[in-house]
């Protein structure tokens, strides 16, 4: 056997190996019998590599069911005990640790705020580490327990040999951002992705766009950005920055955006900026708690409250037509902090305002909906990153 047959019988076994993995993570428990039936595998392959997955204490047996005339069958899962995952969620006012078993189980969670909203790179590091330190220690959980530790930022990654963050709007300029994790003692594996793209992630494994193949899973928070779903794979393009939909012009020479260019839609539907338009009106707390300020909003029975809700959803309505004219996808999630607040009262005009803007034939083809994981949609799906690379190449919940 030459080495090009070596490497693809080995390719070939690391897939079915992932394939029968994810499928008990998502599916278990489940037999043996009942692996073969849904994965296509042989059955002498399946049980080839239940035992490994066995011997290695990544899979457990959790009892037995009768089968018919034969010998009662075993169910196997995945060990929620077989080790952690961390998801650590940058923002721009603060950093959100959670610790998570194998399971999904939260085990814990801190947060710890930031000094400003454009947080240096030193100060970020430091905070994620504190976080490590503090969800490890309430959980009793050892370092060397953790599989890994994955990173949202609010910003794009670049991928080559060196992970660098690239985050304009809080002045990041090719971050080694791992790298400054390992210089504070982080041994574990660490992953680092966009925010938004972690939110997808988060909510097409286990939210509001299960079961999509083609979805766009929305982030509006402090920043504005998107997941693109194609064909049940995110689409990251050329340099892993698709997504930026908060930086495509919605209004050429408008609103000035924190990126330096102007008539951004986060310039219009970012938390900041809709907590300016409702203090231009003469409404808004003092301060720069934007939560507050958006909740204050809410809560605002003014006319010219009335008018800033009603702009900014037919503003993202605009916003969501251009991904629906541009994606054709089947389902539109809207998550993100802000995004989860706005949402249920203007979701209505939001759709409204998406139909009004939209070709027919694509509108008639999609639904609009809310995230269902909530504001630790992020910190999930950052945690998932170590969690798809244990998974491997098969990991897919819609197979």
């Amino acid at each position: 056997m030459d080495d090009r047959s070596r490497t693809s019988a080995r390719d070939i076994r690391r897939r079915n190996r992932s394939i029968l993995l994810s499928k008990l993570f998502f599916d278990a428990p489940l037999s043996r019998l009942e692996l073969a039936q849904l994965t296509g595998l042989s059955g002498a392959t399946v049980s080839n590599l239940t035992g490994e997955l066995v011997d290695e204490r990544l899979i457990v047996p959790v009892g037995q069911v009768e089968s018919d005339g034969g010998r009662p069958r075993v169910m196997l899962r995945v060990d929620p005990r077989y080790g952690y995952l961390v998801g650590a969620d940058v923002g721009e006012t603060g950093v959100k640790v959670e610790l998570f078993d194998l399971a999904m189980e939260r085990r814990g969670e801190a947060d710890l705020p930031l000094a400003g909203e454009r947080p240096t790179p030193a100060e970020v590091a430091d905070r994620v580490v504190a976080g490590l330190a503090q969800v490890l220690g309430a959980a009793g959980v050892q370092a060397d327990q953790v599989i890994g530790i994955g990173v949202a930022v609010p910003g794009t990654v670049e991928r080559g040999e060196s992970i660098a963050v690239h985050a304009p709007t809080i002045g990041w300029q090719a971050v080694p951002l791992e790298q400054l994790l390992r210089e504070r003692g982080v041994t574990a594996p660490v992953f680092v992705d966009n925010g938004a793209k972690a939110q997808g992630r988060a909510e097409m494994w286990f939210g509001a766009g299960r079961g999509a193949r083609h979805a766009v899973v929305a982030l509006v928070g402090s920043g504005v950005g998107a997941a693109v779903i194609n064909d049940g794979a995110a689409y990251r393009g050329a340099g892993s920055t698709a997504g930026e939909w908060g930086h495509t012009t919605l209004v050429y020479g408008g609103r000035e955006c924190r990126c330096g260019a102007q008539g951004c839609l986060e310039a219009y539907v970012g938390a900041g900026a809709v907590v300016e338009r409702h203090r231009e009106a003469g409404g808004g707390l003092a301060g720069d708690d934007q939560e507050a300020a958006i909740a204050a909003l809410l809560a605002d029975p003014s006319a010219e409250a009335e008018r800033v809700l009603a702009e900014t959803a037919d503003y993202l309505g605009a916003g969501i037509a251009n991904l629906i004219n541009l994606f054709n996808p089947e389902r539109v999630v809207l998550g993100g902090w802000a995004g989860l607040l706005l949402g249920p009262r203007l979701l209505p005009r939001i759709r409204e305002a998406a139909q009004r803007q939209a070709l027919a034939f694509p509108f008639g083809q999609v639904t609009i909906e809310m995230g269902s994981l909530g504001s630790d949609a992020v910190a999930f799906g950052a945690a998932m990153l170590p969690l798809e690379a244990l998974l491997g190449a098969g990991a897919d919940p819609r197979r």
